[in-house]
């Protein structure tokens, strides 16, 4: 009976280590989801958001330009300027250089980011209500880098120089920031890249942790 006794209370010992548990657990998940999206954001930057191939008869392999948070760069071939091709042709239809786009936005990319990462890790952990506000930065940013690149391809195509060689044979266009398009003879194929991707999981990983920090906060309340 004595046995029994014990067996029933270190059984109810273990059962209180346990709820203890859970929400020590519930605490430091949220912390560690964010601190990884910390990561995936900074790791991000060392990889193209986006890319877009240009696709012609004279070209067989097709012209390539990746656009990073703060640069343009063409192929890995270093021997082959993509991006300057592409800014030549682009001349002749009346397109401005792609290197005047977004120059502004280019500049203060790395800075940008790096606020994004530090007020992430302190909303990791800063238990505060409105601890969430702080993640914002970095939940609009691979949606407000796409926003800012379909604003200026926009602009681009929709302001060609009249004067240009070829002004006559293409009228102004909205180049797609995603899928297939056709500008004059060149096929063009446009899409997100392995940094954009990498931010977008940084943004599900905060969500998440918000979502558990707000269950957790209700339920808490209830017992309360």
């Amino acid at each position: 009976m004595a046995t029994q006794t014990m067996s029933q209370s270190e059984t109810l010992s273990e059962d209180k280590r346990s709820d203890k548990t859970a929400p020590r657990l519930l605490t430091w998940i949220p912390t560690g989801l964010m601190l990884l999206a910390s990561v995936l954001v900074i790791a991000s930057i060392a990889f193209p958001y986006w890319g877009l191939v240009l696709e012609a008869p004279q070209y067989p392999g097709g012209l390539q330009m990746r656009v990073f948070v703060n640069r343009m760069t063409g192929d890995e071939d270093p021997r082959l300027d993509e991006v300057r091709e592409i800014d030549g042709l682009n001349h002749y239809i009346g397109m401005q250089s792609l290197y005047n786009a977004a120059s502004f936005e280019r500049s203060i990319a790395i800075p940008a980011v790096i606020i994004m990462v530090v007020l992430l890790v302190v909303a990791a952990f800063l238990r505060r209500r409105w601890a969430w506000v702080l993640t914002l930065p970095a939940i609009a940013f691979p949606f407000i880098f796409l926003g800012d690149l379909a604003f200026w391809m926009n602009n681009y195509g929709q302001n060609l120089d009249p004067y240009a060689p070829l002004s006559s044979a293409i009228e102004p266009f909205t180049p797609p920031i995603i899928g297939e398009g056709v500008i004059g003879q060149f096929k063009t194929v446009a899409y997100v890249d392995t940094g954009w991707y990498l931010a977008v999981v940084a943004v599900v990983l905060v969500s998440a942790a918000l979502l558990i920090r707000m269950l957790r906060s209700r339920a808490a309340s209830r017992e309360s």
